[in-house]
């Protein structure tokens, strides 16, 4: 188990979900870990701390001081492998957010050099308050990993959005996570990701629907695990989790081509995952065109194979993988795919399956490699596929 001899601090803050802590406790005793549990004083009209110093096997901390000793928050913060802020409230969220420290759990998170992971929990109507989804961005530049709240029945008798995710699930986030950290550590990545926009006049384009959310969760998996990884970005609003990866935001299909090819050869694994257009305006107009007629003809030209051009220049210690989107003879164009750009494996997308494709948080694909081996995932979340893809490209580094 990859938490065995972890040390966790359990951060629990007041809300309702804080039933649910000394569970989590217990799972992540019997994996192994170390834990130490932190308490505010409203997490204690939930949960006792009895309870969880039993499962913990180590006093609770609810405050910096007691009495004449002083817990050392810098200490703590030192000694954790991992913080887990279980259940986050809104109101714990918005002082980590501001920089606030009023209780041990502000204090031991401000000097906290491990990873902090907040799994947030209140109801629907604050889990969607502008104000909330503000603190999310803030704490989440800050380079803390959110831990996504699920749907369900909540505490207020209404059905939605923001409840704590289940003590199973966050142990198998940090399972995950523990479970490739370092394992690519000192090698340097590459990921496109997002589509790009060939531009026919000043205010037109020629798209696609891409939000570039799988290569960015790539990019992600990459990073926690040791890479430098630098994101060349399509337009898009949507940014990496990681504050260590170097993002270069393009456009065209051009700018992604040269970006790429500029750093293609310092890099040691490469993945292509951008939707890129095939085609681009051959002229662009220096006006907006007019509607004068009935029709309309746009004359295109190829635009640069960005994969294919990485294929032939790619040197044997390099990893290249690639993407491909398909409708119809799905895994023989993918094959093909695989052999002509000399990638050593394909991801491969249907539009035929229900929840893959652009647009969804979900994804199913299909990884296929040199040595012939096809391996067809189930449905999952962007993020659980960007793991599959890293841990197939730790296994391809692995054997070369």
């Amino acid at each position: 188990m990859s938490l065995k001899g972890k040390k966790i601090i359990v951060a629990v803050t007041g809300s309702i979900a804080a039933y649910k802590t000394p569970h989590f406790v217990r799972l992540l005793v019997k994996a192994g870990a170390k834990v130490k549990v932190l308490l505010t004083d409203a997490a204690g009209q939930f949960v006792s701390p009895l309870s969880l110093a039993t499962v913990s096997g180590n006093p609770v901390l609810s405050s910096v001081t007691d009495g004449a000793s002083w817990n050392n928050h810098v200490e703590l913060g030192l000694w954790a492998d991992a913080m887990v802020i279980a259940p986050c409230s809104a109101n714990t969220l918005g002082k980590l957010a501001s920089g606030l420290c009023d209780n041990i759990i502000c204090a031991v998170y401000l000097s906290a050099r491990c990873p902090v992971f907040i799994a947030p929990a209140m109801d629907e109507d604050m889990w969607k308050h502008p104000s909330t989804r503000r603190n999310i961005e803030t704490v989440r530049s800050y380079g803390n990993h959110i831990i996504p709240t699920e749907f369900g029945e909540l505490a207020s008798g209404l059905v939605g959005e923001g409840r704590m995710a289940e003590p199973e699930n966050i142990l198998s986030l940090l399972s995950d996570f523990f479970v490739n950290k370092g394992k690519l550590e000192g090698l340097t990545a590459l990921v496109t990701a997002g589509p790009t926009y060939e531009r026919i006049d000043p205010v037109r384009f020629i798209g696609n629907f891409s939000t570039g959310k799988m290569g960015i969760s790539i990019a992600d998996e990459l990073a926690d695990a040791g890479a430098n990884v630098t994101l060349v970005l399509g337009p898009t609003s949507r940014r990496p989790e990681n504050p260590s990866i170097n993002v270069i935001s393009v456009e065209s299909a051009d700018e992604m081509y040269a970006a790429v090819l500029e750093i293609s050869n310092q890099t040691d694994i490469a993945v292509l995952s951008a939707a890129v257009a095939d085609y681009k305006a051959e002229t662009i107009a220096d006006n907006k065109i007019k509607k004068k007629t009935d029709d309309l003809s746009i004359s295109l030209t190829k635009t640069k194979d960005i994969l294919g051009s990485l294929g032939k220049i790619k040197h044997p210690s390099q990893t290249l993988v690639g993407f491909a989107l398909e409708t119809e003879n799905e895994v023989a164009h993918a094959q093909k795919k695989l052999t002509e750009k000399n990638a050593d494996m394909i991801a491969l997308n249907s539009l035929n399956d229900t929840g893959a494709g652009f647009g969804h948080d979900t994804n199913k694909i299909t990884l296929l490699k040199r040595d012939n081996t096809v391996n067809s995932l189930p449905l999952m979340s962007k993020k659980e596929a960007a793991k599959a893809i890293v841990d197939q490209i730790i296994e391809l580094r692995n054997a070369k």
